[in-house]
């Protein structure tokens, strides 16, 4: 289990659903004539999002999230679109329920030494964050394990700091390897299914928990992570 979190209280709630394509279809124009789009958006409306996961030789994140562990974090590195102009390195953390994540952009240089193994300059930086991972990776042996990429459209809501995301075409390689060779990714754990979250700070206004429904949504968990795990 993990243990000394010492991370801020900014914990947002966070609702997960699979929904079939008819509902995707349904919710993405219901969602686009309410809210507006996230501007890293393309012309169609969506964005590629490529991540790489951490864990440790034991699995500690993938068997925390399995059992329900109530305070756990995992690590990823992740960039948007076809290749990397930057990274943003990532921890996400979850307190009873509740998640938080805390971010650092590293350069596409930086992104490149870290995925070779040359890590010392998380600490040269001073950054908490970076010096963290420094720690466990050379503590906890936290490597990376799997590649988790898929398609995102997003809408924003300002009262409630509301994010609604669809994400679509989830898919890996089974590894770490292909990482940054996007057009290798044959693996596809949820084929014919999109991922409904929706993520909120102390409420969720009425105008999006009216917006969002479906009549068969399926809600609970839903660990990209942990679904593109079963390919090893």
């Amino acid at each position: 289990m993990m243990t000394g979190m010492t991370d801020p209280p900014g914990l947002r709630h966070e609702w997960k659903h699979q929904i079939s394509p008819g509902e995707d279809l349904v919710l993405s124009a219901r969602l686009g004539r309410l809210f507006p789009r996230d501007s890293h958006a393309g012309a169609d409306g969506s964005y590629r999002v490529t991540s790489l996961y951490f864990d440790t030789p034991y699995d500690t994140a993938l068997r925390e999230k399995l059992d329900g562990v109530d305070r756990r974090e995992k690590f990823r590195l992740r960039y948007y679109g076809e290749a990397p102009t930057f990274f943003k390195l990532e921890k996400k953390y979850k307190v009873n329920g509740l998640c938080g994540k805390r971010s650092a952009r590293l350069t596409a240089e930086e992104g490149t030494r870290l995925l070779s193994g040359d890590d010392a300059f998380l600490l040269e930086r001073g950054e908490p964050l970076l010096a963290e991972l420094y720690h466990k990776l050379r503590g906890t042996l936290l490597r990376p394990r799997t590649v988790v990429c898929y398609d995102r459209e997003a809408f924003l809501y300002a009262p409630g700091n509301v994010r609604v995301t669809l994400d679509r075409n989830l898919r890996t390689c089974g590894d770490s390897a292909g990482f940054l060779s996007p057009g290798v990714f044959p693996l596809k754990p949820l084929e014919g299914v999109t991922v409904l979250e929706v993520k909120y700070d102390a409420f969720l206004p009425d105008l999006v928990r009216l917006a969002v429904q479906t009549p068969d949504r399926r809600a609970g968990a839903c660990s990209k992570y942990a679904l593109c795990r079963r390919f090893e």
